[in-house]
């Protein structure tokens, strides 16, 4: 997710740090699952053989390192909003003790999990403010979350007796080490985030409730998908900033969204998660729709889709594209154009565009 990678201040140094793990944990049972739509129930009973928190140890290899989690966690924290989604569409309201680094409102159906869960920082809390949790878990959607410049590296967690998990959607298939938002060296598939799901509810001992919104989220995929002809119609993603703006290259959440639907991205040359890119070269390619992400952080230029939609059509050089000429916007949350459950969402919301706006065969 483009942020340009903002710089923060060094994180001070915390000596003798002591967590007390599981402390204050409460009640062990968990709520139910939301339904995959976001529309589930925020309370009730836990699946069919399950026994939240009875669950062993776990280990697995994740990104790169091995990560042990000796008993599902209690005071979980999620460092992004699609890892803090996934935890409460898993009915773990009740094992997490912080979220942060917010894009949009919480996926819909989750209000009221959400509301029980402090937000530690609509962006990067410090690593302090994290450990002032006593958490016994975090987890994170984007390398950079937990790493320099973020909340922290991994490895300062682990000195604390901490377990972190970061989303393979992040790792696999990515190459990671230059300056911008990573380069895709294989295309993302929704089979990877189905994976973190699958973790994520067997580290917290509910692998049912995993399968469960697994499941939930392929069946909307293959409706979705079902007698969709929309010809090849072209299609361009800007994620975010007027002035250098984010557009998605081939292979990463978006490229998913285009995979299903059979459309161009205009940007498919490019193997850059986020590539910023010039007006000229945008409006050379004239894409027939506009994909705007519809932000509600305010860290960069241009941020809601009113924004970047007054923006696109004042502008000398984009005003006269075909897609703002005729009004072709699809609008979808940040976390739609990023590798979440909710990237669904960015394949729903633009098949019902495209029939709309008549580009159907």
């Amino acid at each position: 997710m483009p942020f340009a990678h903002p710089v923060r201040s060094a994180v001070l140094l915390v000596a003798g740090a002591v967590l007390v793990a599981g402390c204050g944990a409460g009640d062990p049972s968990a709520p139910a699952p939301a339904s995959a739509s976001g529309k589930g129930s925020d309370t009730g009973g836990r699946g069919s053989g399950e026994a939240a928190g009875a669950a062993g140890p776990v280990g697995l290899d994740n990104c790169g390192q091995r990560v042990e989690v000796p008993s599902p966690p209690r005071r979980a924290v999620a460092l992004d909003q699609g890892s803090a989604e996934i935890l409460l569409s898993l009915g773990l309201a009740d094992r997490m003790v912080g979220t942060a680094t917010w894009t949009d409102p919480v996926l819909k159906g989750l209000e009221k999990a959400n509301a029980r869960v402090p937000r530690l920082a609509e962006r990067y809390p410090s690593f302090e403010k994290v450990l002032d949790t006593e958490p016994d878990f975090v987890s994170a959607s984007f390398l950079y979350t937990l790493g320099e410049g973020g909340v922290a590296p991994r490895e300062r967690f682990a000195k604390l007796g901490v377990p972190t998990y970061l989303s393979p959607s992040d790792c696999v298939g990515k190459d990671n080490s230059g300056d911008g938002d990573g380069v895709r060296t294989a295309p993302l598939t929704m089979d990877t985030v189905y994976g973190e799901v699958r973790d994520l509810a067997r580290i917290f001992g509910v692998p049912e409730r995993g399968e469960k919104l697994v499941g939930e989220l392929s069946a909307r995929v293959a409706k979705a998908k079902a007698g969709a002809d929309f010809g090849g119609a072209s299609v361009l993603y800007w994620f975010s900033d007027s002035q250098g703006p984010y557009m998605a290259g081939c292979c990463g959440a978006p490229g998913i969204v285009s995979g299903a639907l059979g459309v161009k991205n205009v940007f498919d040359d490019t193997k850059e998660e986020w590539p910023q890119i010039n007006w000229e070269t945008v409006a050379d390619r004239d894409p027939d729709v506009l994909v705007i992400a519809d932000l509600t952080r305010k860290a960069q230029s241009a941020e809601s889709a009113a924004k970047k939609i007054e923006f696109l059509e004042s502008h000398p050089v984009t005003r006269n594209m075909t897609a703002v000429r005729k009004k072709r916007y699809v609008t979808l949350s940040g976390q739609a154009m990023n590798p979440t459950i909710r990237t669904v969402e960015g394949i729903e919301q633009l098949a019902a565009a495209l029939r709309t706006h008549g580009l159907t065969k």
